[in-house]
């Protein structure tokens, strides 16, 4: 019987496998390379894309902040000429008051009685005169608290003065005005 020698066909065959295994090898880290490299241009381009984007939302973001600031500007505008606006009406209904306190003023002002000065700070009147007598200065208290546009007056001190062989009594009166519609029940 002749003999076979079957081992340089399986060590033939061997290399081959051997060489196909290498072949195969290369294609796959050559396959797995371009995965990774394809991969990495993708999450590049998703990272620029973002980032873009990102621009793009600043951009916007800056143009709001500045209408937003403008709108602020606009509001503390609004509230200035909306507090002159205020004034300016408050000063209209007060305009005619100061003809009602003079009015008053004469109204009130009993005979034997005159007035020096009246100063007005706020809503507080200050009235300085001379009076023939201190009777004549209580009825004119009593004609302010009778009065729609004055109450609650003050009496400050009292001086009597003698010039001649006539007495009169120096007064000084605080007094509030007020609208006969603005009293406030309490």
């Amino acid at each position: 019987m002749p003999r076979i020698n079957l081992l340089p066909w399986r060590e033939e065959l061997r290399r081959e496998r051997q060489q196909q295994f290498l072949v195969i090898l290369g294609l796959t880290a050559a396959l797995a390379a371009a995965v990774v490299f394809i991969a990495n241009l993708h999450a590049q381009q998703l990272v620029r894309h973002q980032e873009a984007r990102n621009t793009y939302l600043r951009s916007e973001i800056s143009i709001v902040d500045r209408k937003i600031e403008e709108i602020k500007d606009l509001q503390s505008t609004k509230q200035r000429l909306i507090a002159r606006m205020q004034v300016i009406e408050q000063l209209q209904k007060s305009r005619p008051q100061i003809v009602h306190l003079f009015d008053e003023l004469v109204k009130t002002v009993p005979n034997g009685v005159y007035l020096e000065s009246v100063t007005q700070t706020g809503e507080t009147l200050e009235i300085k005169g001379i009076a023939e007598s201190s009777a004549r200065v209580a009825a004119y208290m009593r004609n302010i608290d009778a009065s729609d546009w004055l109450k609650d007056p003050r009496l400050g001190p009292i001086e009597t003065r003698t010039e001649g062989r006539v007495r009169r009594s120096a007064f000084s009166l605080q007094a509030k005005q007020e609208a006969p519609g603005e009293a406030v029940e309490e």
